[in-house]
């Protein structure tokens, strides 16, 4: 809803009930705030956690296959040639010009554009078919390889940016210009909250062992947008407190910090008895979310009940806060307490020179953890509900960036063509989608844009993508833009 007409028919039914203790602002409130009774029991994944709120009347739009999804966003792009779009041919071509009839006339960046040549990079990495599909996997990422079986490989995946930011701000948010509600928030204002001692929307930004140099990542890529602020990501840190002002100031107990809040609440509740500002709800209703937090977010860290098994599971780096390991483990603790949307950013896949030494680190860093996710929430009965996505914002080329040799090279960026990779509720496990031609430069069957992903993405969690909108600037905004993309059923369970 336009938020100057939700606050107009604030005011209006404001009027009509008056400014009593049964009043809008207060019936609002206590819809978004769940008996504190019930909070106290809260924090874990039991039987004792508050019911769920918040959503929008009439969703999902049809049953669910996924409840929560997992989003794995390698930041950067990395290389489907060396990873999962295996070319042999190109072997035989090494270091000669892209042909013009498959370039034809592509836009370039401008770290290429001015090169006189533009050489064939064949990936120096082997290549092996795995599991039933057949799906060819490097052997930069062993861990992978041995889960192809329960993932959808979709290799025909393209997008109109090819520049990073509007890239990366695109396929999180649906537009190249910021602004725009992200997925995450998305998901949080549609289907509301499953457990309201935690936010419904987590991200991390774990370290990473590439090219050091990384792109930036802004908060707008979990941001709200237009949408209500209490719907925006909720940044986990690795160091310090969590989530920052968590703890109590020295000094100031629990009980004055309760006394606070109550009284807090109260003024800001006057403030809009006043103005009918829909902003001052979601502001006390996060302010309470914040205090629940202080034992529900120490909860969650606290590694000591996992099993050793577990942990060797996802790697040595588990252990150590920050690492993605670390980070995938989480994931898989904010899941099964129903946190609707987690999302990791996984930066240094901008290889534009020196692949032979970046990429490997970055594979290391997210191969055993991202197996050990799929396989941890299998054997605990989460996968079959909970959605898990791998992938970055575009792709590479086949053609070299700067100095080629057989042992190194760099790739420029491609957004005619990249792979992800799916798992868990609603996905056609053990396939793989689509298909790129001999040079891994345009699509040729299958091809998957971006919002035909994230169309697939809320078909999972039950909700048709044409009819989750938000009416903003006089336009029923949405995720997946103004065209009609589908959902890609060929990818579906």
């Amino acid at each position: 809803m336009d938020p100057i007409l939700e606050r107009i028919n604030t005011v209006t039914r404001r009027h009509f009930f008056g400014r009593n203790a049964l009043g809008l602002g207060t019936a609002a409130l206590a819809s978004m705030l769940p008996d504190r009774r019930a909070m106290a029991l809260g924090g874990g994944a039991d039987e004792n956690r508050p019911a769920p709120s918040g959503g929008l009347p009439g969703l999902p739009h049809f049953a669910p296959k996924a409840k929560r999804a997992i989003y794995l966003f390698m930041s950067g792009a990395p290389s489907q040639l060396d990873m999962f779009d295996y070319k042999p041919a190109m072997d035989d071509l090494f270091d000669t010009d892209l042909p013009e009839s498959i370039r034809k006339g592509q836009r370039l960046t401008t770290m290429t554009s001015g090169q006189d040549r533009f050489p064939i990079a064949p990936s120096k990495y082997k290549f092996e078919r795995h599991g039933g599909s057949g799906a060819w996997v490097s052997e930069l990422l062993p861990h992978t390889a041995k889960m192809v079986d329960d993932l959808a490989i979709v290799r025909s995946m393209h997008t109109e940016a090819i520049n990073h930011d509007p890239a990366i701000t695109y396929i999180c948010t649906g537009h190249q210009l910021p602004g725009r509600a992200s997925l995450g928030a998305w998901l949080s204002y549609g289907l509301g909250t499953m457990n309201a001692n935690l936010p419904d929307f987590v991200v991390m930004t774990p370290t990473w062992s590439g090219r050091k140099d990384a792109q930036a990542l802004y908060n707008r890529l979990w941001g709200s947008g237009y949408l209500p602020s209490k719907h925006q990501g909720v940044r986990l840190r690795t160091d310090g407190d969590p989530v920052l002002f968590l703890s109590d100031p020295p000094g100031v107990s629990q009980a004055n910090r309760r006394r606070m809040l109550d009284t807090l609440g109260a003024l800001n509740q006057k403030n809009y008895d006043e103005f009918a500002d829909p902003e001052t709800q979601a502001r006390i209703a996060q302010y309470e979310m914040a205090f629940r937090m202080q034992t529900s977010v120490p909860e969650l860290m606290d590694l000591t009940d996992e099993p050793k098994n577990v942990l060797d599971m996802y790697g040595p780096d588990v252990t150590k806060p920050g690492t993605f390991a670390y980070c995938a483990l989480m994931a898989r603790r904010l899941a099964e307490r129903d946190v609707r949307f987690v999302q990791l950013f996984h930066r240094g896949w901008d290889q534009h020179g020196n692949i032979a030494g970046d990429l490997p680190n970055q594979c290391r860093d997210i191969d055993q953890p991202s197996w050990a996710l799929v396989q941890d929430l299998k054997q605990r009965g989460l996968l079959d509900d909970t959605l898990v996505v791998w992938g970055g914002e575009f792709g590479r080329t086949i053609y070299c960036q700067g100095a080629l040799t057989r042992d190194n090279y760099g790739r420029d960026h491609h957004p005619r063509c990249f792979t992800v990779w799916m798992a868990g509720g609603g996905i056609k496990p053990g396939i793989v989608h689509g298909e790129t031609d001999e040079f891994s430069y345009n699509v040729t069957k299958d091809p998957v844009h971006i919002h035909e992903l994230n169309a697939t993405i809320l078909q999972c969690l039950g909700i048709d993508h044409r009819r989750l909108t938000y009416k903003f600037q006089g336009l029923d905004q949405r995720l997946t833009g103004v065209e009609d993309p589908h959902p890609v059923d060929a990818l579906l369970a």
